[in-house]
């Protein structure tokens, strides 16, 4: 294989990102090089870092795990990315995988870091796997129970994730929640129930928390039944969130709890791995279900003009996907 570089999206400044040249070495043996067929906008976080609002604090913890440069910028980031292999070992060649890769047309990573896509997985779904990665240690770390009642506050992609597989749960039932009235139509097709905020159901087991917004943790907060639990998934950058503490809070005896996919759930720390993790992602994305999250897409070349649109919410896509020419992927 003659592959010598490759087109990525970096983040040249806040706000600003451009296409760049990247050289690719030759495959070592324990090595893939992968062209990739489709990536995906993660809205939220990358959102967040093309605007520059990851707190210093928090550079290490956000690395993704193929990043080049550094936050705020020169950044090249990114985490949902689907290509085939073009070269590496035998039973690999030919074979769809999914990696935890920014932007790029084509890269060259470990044996390790690409997890082979079941074939009975779309191409166009495979890049969700790590929104559901995200919602698969979220549950972990809930423990929701049979017959519990669920609402989810914001249903972006995340949202929706978490509620779809909640909706597999015996007898648990399940509430969308949003401001946007639309969301009820995604919420139909993740077999789910939706409501506005104004008119969300009490008395709930497990709160999960996505929107990003004071007002949606407050919400989920008051959502709760005595001794009810609040999964944060929201990640806020450098806003300052409020959220009032008096009221039922005490009295309910209710709990705020922050999930994170960057590291494995507890209650699963010494039983999986992420590969496992990231594997059992894949497999429930034989859910054709997830497909109703899939509502936009642009050629790669296109990046630099369309992530401040997704960034500034002019794109209402809920997985935003890129798309990619076999002819622009790679060069000798």
């Amino acid at each position: 294989m003659q592959q010598r570089e490759a087109q990525a999206f970096w983040l040249r400044e806040p706000g600003a990102g451009e296409i760049r040249s990247v050289a690719l070495a030759a495959p070592g043996p324990d090595e893939v090089a992968v062209r990739t067929l489709r990536s995906a906008v993660s809205r939220g976080t990358e959102s967040l870092v093309f605007d520059g609002r990851v707190p210093p604090s928090q550079y290490d913890l956000m690395r993704a795990p193929f990043q080049d440069g550094a936050f705020p910028g020169p950044v090249k980031y990114g985490y949902l990315n689907v290509g085939v292999v073009e070269d590496g070992p035998t039973d690999l060649r030919g074979r769809t995988v999914f990696c935890l890769h920014p932007h790029q047309t084509a890269y060259v990573v470990p044996v390790s870091a690409v997890t082979v896509v079941p074939e009975e997985v779309p191409v166009a779904r495979a890049v969700l796997a790590g929104i559901v990665e995200t919602a698969v240690n979220a549950l972990w770390d809930s423990a929701p129970l049979i017959g519990d009642r669920v609402a989810v506050v914001g249903a972006g992609t995340l949202g929706c994730t978490v509620a779809r597989l909640l909706a597999r749960f015996p007898g648990v039932s399940v509430t969308l929640v949003d401001i946007d009235p639309l969301r009820a139509r995604v919420a139909s097709s993740l077999d789910v129930d939706f409501a506005l905020t104004d008119r969300a159901p009490g008395g709930q087991d497990l709160v999960v928390h996505t929107s990003a917004t004071s007002e949606g943790l407050q919400l989920s907060l008051e959502l709760l039944a005595p001794e009810g639990t609040v999964t944060e998934l929201s990640w806020y950058g450098d806003d300052v969130t409020s959220v009032s503490l008096g009221g039922a809070f005490h009295s309910g005896r209710l709990t705020v709890r922050g999930s994170q996919v960057g590291t494995l759930s507890p209650a699963r720390r010494g039983r999986r791995t992420t590969a496992d993790r990231l594997a059992l992602s894949l497999d429930l994305l034989r859910d054709p279900a997830f497909d109703a999250l899939l509502t936009g897409e642009s050629p790669f070349e296109t990046l630099p003009e369309v992530m401040p649109r997704l960034a500034h919410g002019e794109l209402p896509a809920l997985c935003h996907a890129v798309t990619y020419s076999s002819e622009a992927s790679c060069s000798a």
